[in-house]
């Protein structure tokens, strides 16, 4: 149960950030507007609050595992939103970057 909670706050922090810069490009690159900005900066503030349900209370674990879901999240989000098609190098590379969140949050540890 630990683990599916974990993987479900990853997802959300995912949907809030890789969402919220891309909502910012959007207001700016694509020139949508202030809302369409204002709307990514309180998604990226909500991501910023997500982080902080994990249960391991290590600050940089927690960031440097959400990197490897950041780096297969933004991949996703194009192919999903716009409509990129990943090379093998980035799907290989998104593989190892998930295998990287494994190790560093569900490895097992003895008392620390």
């Amino acid at each position: 149960m630990l683990i599916a909670r974990s993987v479900i706050l990853f997802a959300l922090a995912a949907l809030l950030e890789i969402g919220g810069a891309w909502l910012i490009w959007q207001g700016w690159r694509e020139h949508r507007g202030l809302w369409w900005i204002a709307a990514g900066v309180i998604a990226l503030g909500g991501y910023g609050f997500v982080a902080t349900f994990q249960s391991d209370a290590n600050f940089g674990r927690i960031l440097a595992a959400y990197g490897g879901v950041f780096v297969a999240g933004s991949l996703a989000w194009g192919m999903v939103v716009d409509k990129f098609r990943p090379d093998r190098y980035d799907v290989i590379g998104a593989v190892i970057c998930l295998a990287g969140v494994v190790m560093i949050m569900y490895a097992p540890r003895g008392a620390q």
